[in-house]
C-alpha cells in the first residue's frame, strides 16, 4: 500500500483520501500500472479545478491482485480506521464480491471493471461494461459478419467467467448457434494444450474468451502456435492494448474485442484524454485501454457524486445518484441505477492496435 501525489491545489485543506485497488501482480498486473496513472490523472485534473468539496484529493493504492479475503480485509482496516474516505479501483469480481459486504454503506464504492452484471447494493457505483450490453450484441454482430456459430468458452475458474459463461449459452441460442464446449482453468495459467484440444474437438469456429491480463496473453499466443487462429475467431470483452502488446503482434490475427473505450476511439473526448495523458506521463507511458482508463471514470464518477450530493454520505449519493453525470473519455456519461450508461464498441486486433469496426 502507498499513497500517490495528489496534485496542485494550494491552501491548508482537510484531504480526501481514496483507496484505489488496483493489480499490481498476477495474471492482471499488466494493466496495473495504466489503472494507476489514469486515477493519478484523474485526482490532478480535480485538485487543479479546486478539489472535491473544496478539499484536496489524495490516493492511496492497495494491491487488488493479492487474494481477495487478503484485499478485502486490507481495505476494512482502512475503513474502519478511517483513513481512507471513498474506495474506487479495477479488480475481479471475487474480489469485490469479498469486499462488499465489509465496507458496502459505509464509505462509497465505485468499481470500474467489466463484469457480469447484476450488482445492486446500495453505495455500490459501476462504471463498466455489463454483459447483456455488451456481450450479446456482440456475438449477434460476429454472427452477422462471420457465420460463427460453434463456439467454445474459454475462461479463468472464478465468479465473473461462471456467470458469463451461463449467459454466454443463451445469448449464443439467440444468435442462432450453441456453446459446444466450456473450459474453466485456474488464474496463473500457463499449459494450454489441453484446453486447445478441447477447442479442436468440438469444432468450433469462434471463442469465447474469459481470461484476465497475462493468462490471456499466454493463450492467444499458444491458439496462434497451434493454427487454430487459421479457422476459428476469438472474442473478449477484457481485452486491452497492454494484453495485445503482450501477446504479440503475430498471435492477434482474429481477435475481436468489446469495450466502452478503446485507445484508438478516435472521438474528440477520446484524443483530448489522451493527449492529455500523454503530455503528463509521456509517450513512453504505459497504454491506457479501456482497463486503465476505468479508473479514471471511477474517480470522475465519485466526484460527481461527492459533488452533486455536496456530502461522501453514501445515503445522500444514493439519492442523487439519477440525477449525476459527466463528461469524460467515454463522453457525456450518466448513471442508470447504480451503473453508467455509455456506448460501446466492436474492434478487430490489428497487431498492437485495435481498429474499431462498429457501435454496439
Amino acid at each position: 500500500m502507498r499513497s500517490l501525489p495528489p496534485g496542485r491545489i494550494s491552501g491548508p485543506v482537510r484531504t480526501l483520501v481514496v483507496a484505489l485497488v488496483v493489480p499490481l501482480q498476477g495474471p492482471a498486473g499488466v494493466f496495473g500500472p495504466s489503472c494507476e496513472l489514469a486515477a493519478q490523472l484523474a485526482v490532478e485534473e480535480l485538485n487543479s479545478a479546486g478539489g472535491v468539496l473544496g478539499r484536496e484529493v489524495r490516493l492511496i493504492v492497495v494491491d487488488g491482485g493479492a487474494p481477495a479475503e487478503q484485499v478485502a480485509a486490507e481495505v476494512e482496516v482502512l475503513v474502519s480506521m478511517r483513513a481512507v474516505d471513498a474506495v474506487v479501483g479495477w479488480h475481479t469480481s471475487a474480489v469485490r464480491k469479498a469486499l462488499v459486504p465489509r465496507i458496502a454503506g459505509r464509505v462509497p464504492y465505485v468499481y470500474t471493471a467489466q463484469y457480469e452484471g447484476g450488482e445492486r447494493t446500495p453505495g455500490v457505483f459501476l462504471t463498466g461494461e455489463t454483459d447483456a450490453a455488451q456481450l450479446l450484441p456482440a456475438m449477434r454482430l460476429l454472427t452477422e459478419e462471420t457465420g460463427a456459430r460453434r463456439w467454445c468458452t474459454v475462461g479463468n475458474d472464478y465468479v465473473w467467467p461462471r456467470v458469463t459463461a451461463r449467459a454466454a449459452r443463451r445469448y449464443a441460442r439467440e444468435c442462432g448457434g450453441r456453446v459446444r464446449d466450456e473450459v474453466l482453468v485456474p488464474l496463473g495459467t500457463y499449459e494450454f494444450g489441453p484446453v486447445l484440444r478441447r477447442v479442436e474437438r468440438c469444432e468450433a469456429d469462434a471463442v469465447l474468451m474469459l481470461l484476465v491480463g497475462d493468462d490471456a496473453a499466454r493463450f492467444n499466443r499458444a491458439f496462434a502456435a497451434h493454427g487454430l487462429h487459421q479457422r476459428c475467431l476469438r472474442l473478449s470483452t477484457h481485452m486491452d492494448e497492454n494484453i495485445l502488446l503482450a501477446t504479440g503482434a503475430e498471435a492477434t490475427e482474429g481477435l475481436w474485442a468489446a469495450a466502452g473505450y478503446f485507445e484508438t476511439l478516435a472521438t474528440a473526448e477520446s484524443l483530448d484524454f489522451s493527449g492529455r495523458y500523454a503530455a503528463r506521463f509521456g509517450v513512453e507511458a504505459p497504454v491506457v485501454g479501456s482497463l486503465g482508463e476505468s479508473c479514471f471514470e471511477g474517480v470522475r464518477l465519485l466526484a460527481a457524486l461527492a459533488e452533486r450530493a455536496r456530502s461522501l454520505d453514501v445515503g445522500a449519493m444514493c439519492a442523487v445518484g439519477g440525477t449525476v453525470s459527466y463528461e469524460g473519455p467515454r463522453g457525456v456519461l450518466r448513471l442508470h441505477g447504480n451503473h453508467l450508461r455509455q456506448r460501446l464498441y466492436l474492434a478487430r486486433a490489428d497487431a498492437f492496435d485495435f481498429d474499431i469496426v462498429a457501435q454496439l
